[in-house]
């Protein structure tokens, strides 16, 4: 493990808890997304979508992890993880 040093300050969550939401909604349209800020870095996700009808779960995941895979790239990506993830077909 390596240390590394931030001349930036760590983005705001409220700030992360939005681009998450855009970009979920932008990749899934009509899609009900619920995002909460659990610790810095860390998050909770909810997203209710028709795109989701007839995908196994990891399926599910998967599109929205490809939505916000560009906010979790790399070693200072501003997201670390998705705690917890729910995802619903209405």
């Amino acid at each position: 493990m390596t240390l590394q040093i931030l001349s930036e300050p760590p983005p705001d969550p409220e700030e992360l808890v939005g681009s998450l939401r855009e970009r979920i909604e932008a990749a899934l349209p009509g899609a009900e997304v619920v995002v909460v800020a659990e610790s810095p870095g860390h998050f909770s996700l909810e997203v209710t979508s028709e795109a989701f009808r007839g995908e196994t779960r990891v399926a599910q995941q998967q599109l929205v992890y490809g939505a916000i895979r560009e906010l979790m790239a790399g070693s200072a990506a501003p997201v670390h993880a998705i705690d917890r993830m729910i995802t619903r077909t209405p």
